[in-house]
């Protein structure tokens, strides 16, 4: 199943998690787009639920996956 959430964020606009592909999609406050690989869907998940969603982005998926822009 995949699905997108907006979130209050200061650099993300929106997270998502693309089941096919295993991939966390962040939407970034400039527009850009990124598919971070082998992202579970519970850490993607927790993601959109952060009570600081930049922060957990950065210790938590920003070095430690694969991504590409999308």
């Amino acid at each position: 199943m995949s699905w997108s959430k907006a979130v209050f964020s200061k650099m993300i606009n929106e997270i998502g998690f693309e089941s096919e592909t295993n991939e966390l999609v962040v939407t970034f406050k400039n527009g850009r787009k990124a598919a971070y690989e082998g992202v579970s869907e519970a850490v993607a998940d927790e993601l959109s639920r952060a009570a600081s969603v930049g922060t957990m982005f950065g210790q938590e998926i920003k070095d430690r996956y694969p991504f590409r822009y999308v």
